[in-house]
Order: C-alpha cells, then sequence, then structure tokens
C-alpha cells in the first residue's frame, strides 16, 4: 500500500507541479509528499525530481518512469470502474491518427460522438497522410487503409475499402470510355504523388490483381486536390468508394472499368501490441467497428 501511496503522489506531483499544490489536493502537509517522494526514490535508487525552493523538474528516468505510473494508474481506475456500480467507464486520454481525406470525413466526425458517450476521454486527432510511427510518436491507435506491413502493430478490421476508376461524364464524352485498363494509357490520369502511394492503378485481369501503370499532367499529395480536379472534367482518377460515393449518387461522377476492379482492400484500426489495451482504446475500436459495419452509414 505504501508503494502505491508513493507513486500516486509522484504522479500528483509531477503532473501538478509542485509538492504544495499535490499536498492541497490530497489535505495533507507539503511534508508528506516530500517523504513519500524521497522513499520512493531511495527504494528504486533513481533521481526521479529535481527539487528547488523555487522549481521542481524531471529527470529523464523521471520523465519514463512517469509515462509508465500514469498508465498504470488509469489501467487501475478503468479496472474499478469496469465493475463497479454503472458499468463500463473509460478516462484519460486517446491519441488517435487517421490519414487526412479519410479522416476529415470519417474519423473526426465520430471522435465527437464517441466522447459524447465517454465524457471523461478526452481525444487528439492527428491528420496527416504519412505512416506515422505510433510507438515512438505516443499514438495509441491509427486508421489506416490498405495492408499493414508493420508486424510489430495489431491490426483489427473495420470495414471493407474498394477503389474505383470515376471521370465525369463530359470527360468521357469529350475523350471516350476506356473499356480495358491498357486503354488508360491514352487518358489523363490523375495520380496521388506521395511516397507510400501504390506504384500503379490495381485491377483484376484473369484472376489475378495486375497493378498497371498510368501517367498525367496533374498529381497531388492530397486526395482531396484530386478529387476537385476529377469534378472540374481534368481527367480519370483512381478512389476509394467512401470518397466518391456521394459524386456516383448524385451523378456528377460515374465509374469505368468496373468488370476490372481490384478486389477490396481494408480499414484498419492499427494499435502496438500490448498484453492489455486501455479501456478507452478498446471502446473506441469497438465504437468504430459498430459505426463501420452498417451499410447505412457508408450510404
Amino acid at each position: 500500500m505504501n508503494h502505491f501511496k508513493q507513486i500516486s503522489t509522484f504522479v500528483a506531483v509531477s503532473t501538478k507541479g509542485s509538492l504544495s499544490a499535490a499536498a492541497r489536493e490530497e489535505g495533507v502537509a507539503p511534508a508528506v509528499i516530500s517523504r513519500r517522494l524521497d522513499a520512493l526514490e531511495e527504494r528504486l535508487g533513481v533521481k526521479l525530481l529535481l527539487r528547488t525552493t523555487r522549481s521542481l523538474n524531471l529527470t529523464h528516468e523521471g520523465s519514463a518512469f512517469l509515462e509508465d505510473c500514469q498508465r498504470i494508474l488509469n489501467d487501475l481506475s478503468n479496472a474499478e470502474a469496469s465493475v463497479s456500480l454503472g458499468g463500463i467507464k473509460a478516462s484519460g486520454h486517446l491519441r488517435v491518427s487517421a490519414p487526412g481525406g479519410f479522416g476529415r470525413a470519417h474519423v473526426a466526425p465520430l471522435i465527437h460522438d464517441f466522447v459524447r458517450e465517454h465524457p471523461e476521454v478526452s481525444v487528439s486527432l492527428d491528420l496527416s497522410d504519412r505512416v506515422v510511427d505510433l510507438l515512438n510518436e505516443g499514438i495509441d491507435c491509427a486508421v489506416r487503409i490498405g495492408v499493414l506491413a508493420d508486424s510489430s502493430l495489431v491490426g483489427v478490421k473495420l470495414a471493407d475499402n474498394q477503389r474505383l476508376v470515376v471521370a465525369t461524364p463530359r470527360y468521357l464524352e469529350r475523350h471516350g470510355t476506356p473499356h480495358h485498363p491498357d486503354d488508360l494509357l491514352k487518358h489523363n490520369c490523375l495520380n496521388l504523388a506521395s511516397s507510400g502511394a501504390p506504384s500503379g492503378w490495381l485491377f483484376t485481369q484473369n484472376g489475378l490483381a495486375v497493378p498497371i501503370r498510368v501517367s498525367g499532367n496533374l498529381a497531388c499529395n492530397d486526395g482531396s486536390s484530386i478529387l476537385d480536379w476529377v469534378l472540374n472534367d481534368a481527367g480519370l482518377a483512381w478512389r476509394s468508394r467512401w470518397e466518391v460515393q456521394q459524386h456516383l449518387r448524385s451523378g456528377k461522377l460515374v465509374t469505368v472499368l468496373d468488370q476490372f476492379v481490384a478486389p477490396p482492400n481494408a480499414i484498419y484500426a492499427v494499435f502496438p501490441q500490448r498484453k492489455y489495451l486501455p479501456l478507452r482504446v478498446r471502446l473506441w475500436i469497438d465504437f468504430l467497428k459498430h459505426r463501420y459495419s452498417t451499410s447505412a452509414y457508408w450510404n
């Protein structure tokens, strides 16, 4: 029990920035807080805090230890809440990453709903089309589309994702409709230009997934900009169904080469391998799976 008290005191002092603030919250004298910290450092054999009369700073070891202690205390709080009267209650801070376009359309709006269901959870969202380093950047969960290459991560499938070749009816009237993937060589194909972009547009031919190299006069590392170009009759684009669905329904865009469409890849929730996931992360993944699993959501 004394060990637990020392750890909780260390976390309180570190997060509040002073011994007196931690003492006031607990209703004890600052000297009591100081003795607990001394006992903790003596037991561990390492200096965790550099204390003067005017300042309090974490050492390198103290910073690392603080992160572990906060996670332990939060897991304990979640465990108690999960069996207490009133059911499961998640708390703490959740760090989420997602690709820019998909994140703006299908992650950010859901975060607002999630925190309404779990008001003791706060969330920060990083929108980036680069491959985020979850461990080194402190990300709890990333939403990713496509093949998972990093074996140090765990992926939970949230939904299928299908990619289609689209254009406006006006573009096809002017330049003709491709009937085979090889016909794309005669068309202006708008490409996603980024280090993580696929090497070609993928199609199914003779039962095999075949990449077709395409070219055009416009490229961008932002998918929404490519979509704007397509809508302005600039050419053909290979886009995800979630991105173009509303424009297909309205008739602004049409699909071509449907008989050659590639097998769907998937949308995943990805997180570092851990024996125990924080409750807030588990609930977030379940929340996404529930929302994405219904056709009504995508339509």
